[in-house]
């Protein structure tokens, strides 16, 4: 996913992405003030997102910039979602390692993801960016800066991640979800990316597989595991 040209164009997509770090952050410093541990492992989630958003694309697509024009500004830029959800999930466990703490933090994390990604799609449609690939399918298509029409990859994502806070929402105060909602975000964003990624504008390993497929893979592996994991463990 390229953020670098709506970045460089669009106010409004800018806005969202600010909008979106706003919120975590003041959803977590409300969070620290009742629970001070909660400020350094959310400074971990931060840094870890930013550190796994660029590697990824880097690995993905970044190579594809090398040869453009503005490619410093496209390589500073370049960011995506798969690659910020697991970076920060490492960032979290490393600073909860770091600093001894024991208590289950996903929960929270699974409340906001969902909701800061969805921000940053409104951008995504606003601008025109993170396309689909061109369809015939006029019912559902929306047509580029250059009039092709393309799938919606953008609306659709928005609508997941709205769909995903919705259930998230309402598992939230049921024992038998207590410290796994994370793990079931990661499972179903997995899922879902790795098939919505064949609709999607993306470079294909020959021809066949994207990077943030493989990435997915691994998300909802996790995802999965971690489920299985805490099935028989009390909530903390």
């Amino acid at each position: 996913m390229h953020w670098s040209d709506s970045l460089s164009a669009s106010p409004p997509y800018r806005w969202m992405l600010l909008g979106a770090l706003a919120l975590s952050a003041t959803y977590w410093w409300i969070r620290s003030r009742k629970n001070p541990a909660m400020l350094p492992v959310y400074i971990g989630a931060l840094g870890g997102a930013f550190l796994g958003a660029k590697v990824l694309y880097l690995l993905a697509e970044g190579w594809l910039d090398w040869g453009m024009a503005d490619r410093w500004f496209r390589l500073a830029t370049g960011k995506t979602v798969v690659g910020g959800l697991l970076g920060g999930y490492v960032g979290v466990e490393f600073m909860k390692w770091a600093i001894g703490y024991r208590k289950s933090t996903g929960d929270a994390f699974a409340l906001i993801a969902p909701l800061g990604i969805a921000l940053g799609r409104v951008g995504c449609v606003l601008q025109g960016c993170c396309l689909g690939l061109p369809t015939t399918n006029r019912l559902l298509a929306m047509r580029d800066p250059e009039g092709v029409p393309r799938w919606p990859s953008a609306p659709v994502e928005l609508a997941f991640q709205l769909v995903m806070f919705g259930v998230l929402m309402v598992l939230r105060k049921r024992p038998a979800w207590q410290g796994r909602l994370f793990f079931l975000y990661l499972l179903c964003y997995g899922v879902f990316r790795f098939l919505h990624e064949w609709m999607r504008a993306t470079p294909k390993l020959a021809g066949v597989i994207s990077v943030y497929q493989i990435a997915a893979l691994v998300m909802a592996g996790l995802g999965a595991y971690m489920l299985h994991r805490r099935k028989k463990l009390a909530p903390v």
